[in-house]
């Protein structure tokens, strides 16, 4: 991509003041990229248009049907960026370059869990061959990514035995610039006398150009040259040399016939295939690199950021990522995907331009592509089952030991992981409140506790409370989709977990959960239709962990009361004044913070918030 072609839009670029609207209108009807920004500048999205008004305007119609990730995005949009191209293939190269170096929240992302290992060719009169972890935008060559360093070794190790290379991973700065090789003989074949370094530049450019042709699984071609160079040094009685090229011939050999056929024809062919998993809410691409019929390479990502898009929008930025990135990625003579793309034009000009002919995309049904597509289909499958294995492992490891311990003493069939307690407070019937704590992994979850006032019960009736409570809970749980915990435990024996289990059946949540209910005197457990309690050993963690529930629960729900009743007192001694009611009582205790202060205060400030006649008879009755 020549970028003196690119031309940016400077008008109104930084001016935030002119509306979105307004800059929305004036862009022109030209293939290029677009930046939303929030209000800090930072960039939420970058994508690509063939016509970039049509493109952004779409984003603020009300017609267009978006999902909540995109309408999130919408919402926080305070500016707007554009850069024209020339074409649609400078706008995907741009694009690309653009979201790696911003990693934007809204944009498909790759989590790419590794560095993946890459062959690189550098740079330099006697270009230096070898593996690497790290991308250096240098002009070097870098051909990969491999899916394992032993794949990328086995190439190496070709490299060789096949052409006598050297291919020592060493840092640039210990190469002697002279002769291309590592200084001080920390190269193995320098110090044998054998390193490439020493080569004639002639020999060393031809050399390159079968390593790289060999790497871009051009071997059948390799093996017919090298034959026929063997016959020539052989009729030339330059046996040494012959030999040479025996040995050669017969390394690439042996590594073309390792190659796994998947094709009756020769051609070279990229395979793209993209799976969903919705319990991981991620995707992973899978790519076949076949060259001559002979698979070559394969190579697999995990892609993020997945909510609300279709599988052809993952599968053309996994492709697009490919051919646009870091890596040398040659252009085959087909490509074929398991998914089509949700548009392929700017990929279609870009490979038409590095390959100066058309290069077909199609998504096979049936035959032998179909069959390839279904095998990285597969592939794709498992990684994910992979991962999803890695990740269930990890949150096994993190789970805490009583969490485990609670699960086997009562026999749950889930890990209570999440577990809801309730307590009742009341004051022989007076001010009955309760509560609710949360706790996550063992550990309180402060920002999820409850309060509830009980509004039904008259009374100290501690199982009405009860039944209260678990039904105006979890019937708000059902009717706005709450998480629904993996245990709920009540503050009582047999009585008040009858209670609870008869409020869960009757607004239809029994069943969801598993419940228990936890009595103070001896610490019993107790199930629903068990008639003995379990008794868990004293010292157990999993105790530790149902005590502290309890306790936590109770002490809110103590802390609750308190403050309710207080303030009922506070206010009933207000009301006691003519003229002052209930709200007026709150107002002036929320204004002045306390009875006695409101007894300190001049009438001056009393006339501030209950004007002049009410705050007469405030100041006189407190004199």
């Amino acid at each position: 991509m020549d970028l003196k072609s690119v031309s940016f839009l400077m008008t109104e670029k930084n001016d935030s003041t002119i509306p979105i609207s307004e800059k929305v209108a004036n862009l022109p009807l030209s293939p290029g990229v677009y930046m939303y920004k929030d209000k800090a500048g930072s960039i939420l999205y970058v994508g690509k248009a063939k016509k970039l008004r049509n493109r952004v305007r779409s984003y603020f119609q009300d017609s267009r049907p978006v999902d909540s990730r995109i309408k999130a995005m919408v919402s926080k949009i305070d500016d707007l960026e554009v850069i024209v191209t020339d074409s649609e293939a400078e706008a995907l190269i741009l694009e690309n370059n653009l979201i790696k170096q911003n990693q934007p929240r809204y944009n498909i992302m790759y989590r790419d869990d590794k560095s993946y290992p890459y062959i690189c060719i550098t740079k330099e009169a006697k270009p230096r061959i070898y593996p690497t972890r790290t991308i250096v935008k240098d002009g070097s060559k870098y051909y990969g990514p491999y899916d394992s360093v032993v794949t990328m070794r086995r190439m190496l190790d070709t490299i060789r035995q096949a052409f006598d290379f050297c291919t020592c991973a060493v840092s640039p700065r210990n190469v002697d610039k002279n002769r291309g090789v590592p200084k001080w003989h920390s190269c193995f074949e320098d110090y044998l006398g054998k390193c490439s370094a020493d080569w004639d530049n002639e020999r060393y450019e031809i050399g390159i150009r079968k390593v790289e042709r060999m790497i871009n699984g051009q071997t059948d071609a390799l093996l017919r040259e090298l034959k026929e160079e063997m016959e020539i040094a052989s009729q030339a009685l330059a046996f040494e040399e012959a030999a040479k090229l025996r040995d050669s011939h017969q390394a690439v050999e042996r590594y073309s016939q390792k190659m796994k056929i998947v094709a009756d024809k020769k051609v070279d062919r990229d395979v793209f295939a993209v799976s969903i998993d919705q319990d991981l809410k991620e995707a992973c691409g899978v790519l076949f690199k076949i060259r001559e019929g002979k698979m070559i390479g394969k190579f697999h990502r995990f892609i993020k950021n997945i909510e609300g898009l279709a599988i052809g929008d993952l599968m053309q930025s996994f492709v697009e990522d490919y051919y646009t990135g870091q890596y040398t990625a040659a252009i085959p003579d087909e490509v074929y995907l398991s998914h089509a793309m949700t548009d392929e034009e700017p990929l279609l000009e870009y490979l038409y331009q590095e390959r100066a002919k058309k290069v077909p995309i199609h998504v096979p049904q049936i035959g032998e592509k179909a069959q390839l597509i279904k095998m990285a289909t597969s592939n794709a499958r498992l990684h994910l089952n992979e991962r999803l294995l890695e990740k269930e492992k990890a949150e096994r490891d993190r789970i805490p030991h009583a969490v485990k311990e609670l699960k086997e003493h009562l026999k749950l069939h889930r890990l209570p992981r999440r577990i809801e307690c309730f307590d009742n407070s009341n004051l022989q019937g007076t001010d009955p409140v309760a509560s609710m704590v949360s706790f996550v992994d063992a550990k309180p979850r402060k920002s999820e506790y409850k309060r509830f006032n009980i509004k039904t019960v008259e009374g100290p009736d501690d199982f009405a409370s009860m039944r209260e409570i678990l039904m105006r809970r979890y019937s708000a749980v059902m009717k706005d989709g709450l998480q629904i915990p993996d245990l709920i435990v009540v503050d009582g024996g047999k009585g008040q977990l009858s209670a609870a289990v008869e409020a869960l059946k009757e607004i239809g949540f029994y069943g969801e959960c598993e419940i228990i209910g936890l009595a103070k005197r001896l610490e019993e457990v107790f199930l629903p239709n068990r008639s003995e309690a379990v008794m868990i050993p004293k010292k157990s963690s999993a105790l530790k962990l149902l005590q502290q529930a309890r306790d936590e629960a109770h002490r809110f729900a103590i802390t609750f009361h308190r403050n309710k009743r207080a303030k009922r007192t506070l206010v009933t001694e207000l009301t006691d004044i003519e003229g002052v009611g209930e709200k007026k009582a709150q107002q002036l205790l929320k204004e002045f913070g306390s009875v006695k202060k409101i007894k300190e205060a001049d009438i001056e400030k009393l006339k501030n918030v209950v004007g002049k006649k009410l705050s007469e008879k405030i100041y006189n009755f407190f004199r």
